[in-house]
């Protein structure tokens, strides 16, 4: 089994650290389905909570999306740094080829805001190997919804001040 790294998203805002890593962090599973139905129809805590280490999430996609659901564990929280590591365990919006992903999420504080970045870690199975497609569409899937999720932040200051 390989493993293949890649930066699936380095992004720079105007919004604070703190208020994108609450929105996509810590309460996304609150924010994402509310705000933006059309990226999340919902998220159901299959064990703990946002703020635990080992919680389980499924995410449930909208009936028009090409996939279903993912089922993701969190690995680590560093509330004071904006950090969050979490691994997709299950669902179907990987190829066949993914045995599971590993994802970092860091939001550095910046002259700018805020500096995203997100990077991936693909464990394959056997000798596959990530096809650029998947990853194209990996990458602006990420953009679409930091883009929505930054747009709303900004209309709405109030949010997670």
């Amino acid at each position: 089994m390989g493993v293949f790294t890649y930066t699936l998203a380095d992004i720079t805002s105007p919004v604070a650290a703190s208020r994108l890593f609450q929105a996509l962090a810590l309460d996304n599973h609150n924010f994402v389905p509310k705000t933006l139905p059309h990226f999340a129809k919902s998220v159901e805590f299959i064990e703990g909570d946002s703020t635990t280490v080992g919680c389980i999430k499924q995410i449930n996609f909208p009936d028009e999306a090409p996939f279903k659901y993912v089922k993701n564990r969190v690995d680590e929280i560093d509330s004071n740094n904006f950090y969050l590591k979490y691994t997709c365990i299950e669902g179907d919006a990987f190829p066949d080829t993914v045995e599971y992903a590993v994802y970092e999420d860091k939001y550095e504080v910046s002259e700018a805001g805020t500096r995203c970045k997100m990077v991936a870690h693909y464990h394959m199975k056997g000798d596959s190997v990530m096809k650029e497609e998947d990853l194209q569409k990996a990458k602006e899937g990420i953009h679409k919804v930091f883009k929505a999720v930054e747009e709303h932040l900004i209309a709405n200051p109030q949010v997670y001040a």
